[in-house]
């Protein structure tokens, strides 16, 4: 294999150094990034010579999927780069495990649930089968703790397993919005310093909309036996759910009953949870993995190369297949599940450098069609690619009774092939905004897991400066400037420049939410994306984006609002007070 050298910052080979590079029995590094590429290519590559009797397949994919990589044109999830071609050998990022209403099952799936983080992966978990705080336990005549007890199990045992190695334990907990412990759940996360490993959702269903809706009693009902347990004003679990997102970020929302109109086999089951960052709904049991393309890498001269961008979107959705063929799953549930279905979720990321490129602002209509337009273009050739390949390796085991069970699509080699993921680690590594993110600063610290922070410019405001024949004194007097705000607002500029590199919080919540509908639209799984919100604005206005954000179909809705937490992993600007991310991106795990 011809190796190539990869382009990379220095800030991207510190973390690659702390994260990703193999390291020998006395802790030091003995992998450069160019050796990461070969061995996860040449390991997916394995995957090959169980559908072809050719001798050469495996040193051709090999090949190809190392330039993938050493090209910055697609990167898969961080597991992958972790552990391909290595003895632990688990690649998936994302996970959902059940939680019955038993010891056994809780801490059975406990215990599962420590070899998913120990081997790099996220779970997601639904909370709701689990009765209520204060009901009877026949077995023992006691009563029940509640779900929220055991999510503070779970959390614990999270925090003393630092996933991989590698990466701290990421979790999402579910609960259904009719539970009767729906309270207790939503406010669990204004109490500071607890659940940190959590990200919290309220499963709110159609009724519950309605019930909305129509000012109508809404029943609470006891998992156990089925029985309505009390009726409750909708309005009033409403408010305290946008309450407690504005002030602390938790919970946020996923509209289940949405999800699951889009549930690919639904013969098999419901989904209940999604994945830490709510991208991937998954059955109990389901594993996916994740890869997502640099959209910056396909702009040339202010134009999209509409035909290199395909080429990469079928070799990705070859390589994530390829990714189920040698991946060694933590156990025999996960495997059986994640093989029915052959679940891939191809995303992207450097989707605010795209539009940079192409001289749109993120603020313009303009850039919610062209995200409309790219979405629907790698969704379509994402759809081609698995039917071709379906054609060579035969259909996902589960497809009779799945939604691609019709005339017009006899074959289809994976359930889903697309998903939105926050990317934070591998656009970080990549140079690129995340995923479909826009620029959370100019000028921006990131803190990695050693409380190491890496201070950086945008590089391509760098860049554009130059090319706007700014002389080098002027360029280091704005670059100074911009180090002291983190944005340009307030910094003398022309309009064009303060507009094309826009920030989060200064784009208007409708804006964000109009381009996460815009993806979720040609998207099979789900969107992770924050709408991140200024410190003044109201729970009432929480409330309008939530009841928006179910108008547009999405399925499901993170705020976030600047100054309710005071620990973030990126920092805009240079200033003392200085404006945090979302809390989304701390589970990407710089």
């Amino acid at each position: 294999m011809r190796k190539r050298k990869v382009n990379l910052r220095e800030s991207s080979l510190i973390v690659l150094r702390q994260r990703y590079l193999l390291r020998d029995e006395k802790n030091e590094v003995i992998e450069t990034p160019e050796e990461l590429f070969e061995r996860v290519a040449k390991a997916v590559a394995d995957a090959e010579t169980n559908f072809s009797k050719d001798t050469h397949i495996r040193e051709k994919y090999a090949e190809k999927f190392y330039e993938l990589m050493v090209n910055l044109d697609f990167l898969p999830n961080s597991p992958t780069l972790m552990n391909a071609g290595c003895p632990l050998g688990q690649l998936s990022a994302c996970f959902v495990l059940p939680v019955e209403d038993s010891l056994d099952s809780i801490f059975e799936t406990l215990k599962f649930t420590a070899l998913i983080h120990k081997s790099g992966g996220g779970t997601g978990f639904s909370f709701s089968k689990i009765r209520p705080k204060g009901d009877i336990v026949a077995s023992t005549q006691g009563v029940a703790s509640g779900p929220l007890s055991f999510i503070k199990v779970f959390d614990s045992a999270t925090e003393a397993i630092k996933q991989g190695g590698k990466r701290r334990g990421a979790n999402m907990g579910v609960l259904r919005v009719d539970h009767p412990d729906i309270e207790e759940f939503i406010l669990a996360k204004k109490e500071k310093n607890i659940l940190n490993n959590f990200n919290l959702s309220v499963a709110i269903t159609d009724q519950f909309m309605e019930a909305l809706e129509k000012k109508s009693k809404f029943p609470l009902i006891n998992p156990r036996d089925k029985k309505v347990v009390k009726y409750v004003d909708p309005e009033k679990i409403f408010t305290l759910i946008a309450e407690s997102a504005w002030e602390c970020g938790d919970p946020g929302v996923i509209f289940i009953d949405t999800i699951n109109k889009y549930n690919p086999t639904p013969h098999l089951g419901k989904i209940e949870a999604t994945n830490p960052c709510g991208e991937q709904p998954l059955l109990p049991f389901e594993s996916c993995n994740l890869g997502s393309i640099n959209l910056a890498n396909f702009v040339e001269n202010g134009k999209i190369d509409w035909e290199e961008l395909k080429k990469v979107v079928h070799l990705a959705v070859r390589f994530l297949d390829d990714v189920i063929e040698i991946n060694r799953f933590p156990i025999p549930q996960i495997a059986k599940i994640t093989r029915l279905n052959r679940k891939i979720g191809l995303g992207v990321m450097g989707f605010a450098d795209f539009l940079i490129k192409l001289n749109v602002s993120y603020a313009d209509v303009e850039a919610v069609e062209l995200a409309e337009k790219v979405m629907r273009f790698i969704n379509e050739e994402s759809v081609k690619a698995s039917q071709e390949l379906a054609m060579e390796r035969g259909n996902f085991p589960s497809y009779a009774g799945s939604i691609w069970d019709r005339p017009e699509t006899p074959f289809m080699r994976n359930a889903t092939t697309t998903t939105i993921a926050p990317t934070g680690s591998i656009s970080f590594i990549v140079g690129v905004s995340s995923g479909i993110e826009p620029l959370f600063g100019i000028y921006y610290e990131r803190k990695t897991l050693e409380n190491i922070f890496i201070k950086e410019f945008h590089p391509l405001f760098i860049e554009f400066l130059e090319k706007e024949n700014f002389s080098e004194n002027e360029i280091q007097s704005i670059l100074e400037e911009v180090k002291e705000k983190g944005i340009l607002r307030d910094i003398k500029l022309p309009d064009k420049i303060k507009k094309l590199f826009v920030t989060t919080y200064e784009i208007p919540p409708e804006q964000h939410l109009a381009i996460q509908a815009a993806f979720q639209k040609y998207t099979h799984n789900a969107v992770s994306k924050t709408i991140n919100l200024p410190r003044d604005v109201t729970v009432k206005d929480v409330k309008n984006i939530y009841l928006k954000a179910y108008k547009l179909g999405l399925k499901g809705i993170t705020i976030f609002r600047y100054g309710s937490k005071s620990e973030q992993v990126i920092y805009v600007g240079g200033a003392e007070e200085r404006e945090p991310s979302c809390p989304i991106c701390s589970f990407s795990l710089i």
